[in-house]
C-alpha cells in the first residue's frame, strides 16, 4: 500500500478541511535516526501503530507501542522518539488544529456542545493515561484516508463523523480501561486527593467519572451509596471544610476565599456557608476569632 502524506496548505486534499493540519500512513523498513525528534505538539494528535514496537516520549513519559495501540498527544505535550528513532513498522496518524488547549474539538465536529466539552474534559484529566489499546480504530484511520484521498459525495460530513467516532471510542477506552484496574475506595479516596488539589476548578460530574474511569450514571449511583452524597454535594462538602480552615487564620477576605475554593462569588459562597454550618462566613470567623482570644 503506498505511503501518504498530507499536509495543510500543501496537500489539495485537505483544502476542505482547515482543522486538519496534517494526516498521514508511513511505514519505515529501516530504522530511520535523526528523524522523530522530541517536541512540544502543536495542535492535537492521534497516533496510531500498524506494525513494529516503537519506544516513545510522550508528555514525561516513556512509552512502548505496539500494533493496535493508540497515543494521544495533547497540545503543549512532547512527543517523539526515544532517542530520536522512528522504528521500523508502519504507522498512521492525524493531527488537528485546536482554538485552545481547554477547546479541544473544534466546530468542525457533529458532536453537541455538551458532549464535545464532556470529551475534553475526559481526555484533559486522563492526560497522562492516553496511549490506549483500541484495535478497532484501525478501520477508522483507513476509511479517513480513502474519504480524503477520493473525495466521494457527502466526503466533508463522513470526515468529520468519523473524527468524531476516534474521539468517542478513545474516550470510552479511557473510561473502560481505567475502571477496569480500580477498586472504587481506592478510586474515590484517589479523586478526592485530587479535588482537594484543585478545588477552584469548575469540576462537572462528567469530569468526576472520567477521573473514576465510569460513565456518569453509575458514578453518580456509586459516590451516593458510598458517602451519601450526590458528587457535586459532595465537592461543595470539601470547598467548605477547606473554607472553614482558611477562615479560622484570619488573613485572607473572604472573596479570595471563595474564588480560592471554587465558587463564582462571595455571594454564592455566603450563601452556601450559611446554609451548610448556619453562619454566614463572616460571622463564622469573628465568633471563631473571638473564641481564639478567649482561650
Amino acid at each position: 500500500m503506498n505511503q501518504l502524506l498530507l499536509q495543510q496548505e500543501t496537500s489539495k486534499e485537505l483544502a476542505d478541511f482547515p482543522h486538519i493540519k496534517e494526516f498521514a500512513y508511513k511505514k519505515n523498513t529501516t530504522i530511520q535516526l535523526n528523524s522523530f525528534n522530541v517536541g512540544l505538539m502543536d495542535g492535537i494528535g492521534i497516533y496510531y501503530v500498524l506494525e513494529g514496537k516503537h519506544n516513545w516520549v510522550i508528555g514525561s513519559t516513556e512509552h512502548t507501542l505496539y500494533p493496535g495501540d493508540i497515543a494521544v498527544i495533547l497540545p503543549g505535550e512532547n512527543f517523539g522518539g526515544k532517542n530520536n528513532i522512528l522504528n521500523i513498522g508502519s504507522l498512521m496518524w492525524v493531527r488537528l488544529d485546536v482554538h485552545s488547549r481547554k477547546q479541544l474539538i473544534g466546530d468542525w465536529s457533529q458532536l453537541t456542545k455538551k458532549e464535545r466539552h464532556s470529551l475534553e474534559q475526559i481526555l484533559s484529566v486522563n492526560k497522562d493515561l492516553l496511549v490506549l489499546n483500541i484495535k478497532e480504530a484501525q478501520p477508522l484511520f483507513f476509511e479517513l484516508k480513502h474519504e480524503l484521498q477520493h473525495a466521494e459525495v457527502g466526503f466533508s460530513t463522513r470526515v468529520a463523523q468519523l473524527l468524531d467516532h476516534l474521539f468517542i471510542i478513545i474516550c470510552r477506552q479511557l473510561i473502560r480501561q481505567n475502571h477496569s484496574r480500580r477498586d472504587f475506595p481506592t478510586t474515590f479516596l484517589r479523586l478526592e486527593q485530587t479535588l482537594r488539589q484543585n478545588l477552584a476548578r469548575q469540576w462537572t460530574v462528567e469530569e468526576m467519572a472520567a477521573f473514576a474511569g465510569m460513565g456518569t450514571t453509575a458514578f453518580t449511583e456509586k459516590v451516593k451509596n458510598y458517602s451519601g452524597f450526590s458528587p457535586l454535594n459532595y465537592l461543595i462538602n470539601l470547598r467548605i471544610t477547606e473554607a472553614i480552615k482558611l477562615l479560622k487564620r484570619g488573613e485572607v477576605n473572604v472573596t479570595d476565599i471563595a474564588l480560592a475554593i471554587g465558587f463564582y462569588s462571595s455571594q454564592h459562597f455566603s450563601t452556601t456557608f450559611k446554609k451548610l454550618t448556619g453562619y454566614t462566613p463572616s460571622e463564622f470567623r469573628k465568633n471563631n476569632l473571638t473564641f481564639n482570644q478567649q482561650q
